[in-house]
């Protein structure tokens, strides 16, 4: 804090101190500053409250459970805040703090669906440790009191770049995944923004393979808690999170059964000859120089595809009309590693001719594709009725 008419920054007061949790808003209320902080993936909310002497200590508002903090709304003429708050487990609702009593209460405004609160379904914060001892943020859902005895088909999600964080939320359609006995997790690796720019900075151009070391090691802890093992778990990733999946089951084959490799850069030492290309040289890197050119040939899993390996099952998917990630990069994937693999495993791509890159899809196709996807995995997880059928005798 600092003068408005003659400010001095070298002499200004910390308010909220630094730490890991990164600020993401502030919202001035008549009582206090309501500060929204990410703290790993996970939402906060700080309460810095105004007294006769000035600006007193952050404290946390007790939020009913964790998620992600999605809206703060205060009017400076009156006390309190509103906030919306999500989970993985919890649909979205409205709720208001109330300083007298110093708690958070639901104010109805968003109705309640008969999916929104699933009373069977939890989810953990854990942390994995990666290669170099740091510490990766993983989020864990599954039935409440699941066994863990290493018996459940178990979906691993990366992304990793642009600083982009995957914050909590609650999708309905997840609910059939877990009451399969499934096990979704997320993981929150290096290139995101779950601590701030330095956790992206640590996941892009010569850093980047933390990122998929993280998801690695997120894998790891996955079946060295006996949620999975590897015959039952498969790694997920999209777009720029091709390259998470990507040098992931180049990297360790042996890690997964499975892998979905959704519209996901593939040949990374290319890409930035394709139309959209360009931008995305200060996230990768260029060719053009020599430590530029070490990056993206290290991050292209096209490029790392060796022949004779056991590589894990793989469905490949794009669209034919991809602005973004052009096709030819999960096709040539595809083509490279059903070339090289040894594990008798199938190497899949679907291309969708009436789709992009996902983002204007309709639900139709959205709910195609992942009925096509759940159903790759749960073939190779070896799941009852969905095991190809016997070929009828030839008389």
């Amino acid at each position: 804090r600092t003068s408005l008419t003659h400010p001095d920054p070298a002499q200004a007061e910390v308010v909220v101190p630094p730490g890991d949790a990164v600020i993401q808003g502030i919202t001035l209320a008549q009582d206090a500053l309501y500060v929204q902080v990410l703290d790993g993936g996970v939402g906060r909310l700080l309460r810095v409250p105004f007294g006769g002497s000035g600006i007193g200590t952050p404290e946390r508002v007790p939020l009913p459970f964790d998620g992600a903090v999605w809206v703060a709304a205060a009017d400076r003429r009156l006390s309190g805040i509103f906030l919306g708050l999500t989970s993985w487990t919890k649909a979205s609702r409205i709720l208001v703090y109330d300083v007298a009593s110093h708690r958070v209460s639901d104010t109805g405004l968003q109705p309640r669906g008969p999916f929104d609160d699933p009373r069977d379904v939890e989810f953990e914060e854990v942390k994995a440790k990666s290669y170099d001892g740091t510490l990766v943020p993983l989020s864990i859902v599954h039935r409440r009191g699941v066994a863990l005895d290493g018996s459940h088909p178990t979906l691993l999600y990366g992304y990793g770049a642009y600083g982009i964080t995957l914050d909590p939320f609650f999708d309905p359609k997840w609910l059939a995944w877990i009451e399969r006995g499934g096990v979704y997790a997320v993981a929150h690796v290096r290139g995101g923004g779950e601590y701030g720019e330095d956790w992206h900075v640590a996941g892009k151009l010569l850093t980047k393979p933390n990122t998929w070391r993280d998801f690695i090691a997120c894998g790891e802890y996955l079946i060295e808690h006996k949620y999975t093992a590897v015959a039952r778990l498969a790694g997920d990733g999209g777009s720029a999170g091709g390259i998470t999946i990507g040098r992931g089951i180049t990297d360790r084959p042996d890690l997964f059964a499975a892998a979905l490799d959704e519209v996901g850069m593939s040949d990374v030492v290319r890409v930035e000859l394709s139309p959209n290309g360009p931008p995305n040289i200060p996230e990768f890197g260029s060719t053009k120089t020599p430590d530029g050119f070490k990056g993206v040939y290290e991050m292209s899993a096209y490029h790392h595809v060796t022949d004779g390996t056991a590589y894990p099952a793989v469905l490949l998917t794009t669209g034919i009309n991809d602005p973004r990630v052009t096709p030819w990069q999960p096709a040539k994937l595809a083509a490279r590693l059903q070339a090289a693999t040894s594990s008798g495993k199938p190497i899949l791509l679907r291309v969708d001719y009436e789709a992009g890159h996902g983002i204007g899809s309709t639900k139709s196709q959205r709910q195609e594709l992942l009925a096509d996807q759940w159903s790759f995995l749960l073939w190779q997880f070896g799941a009852a009725g969905f095991q190809p059928r016997a070929s009828p005798a030839v008389p």
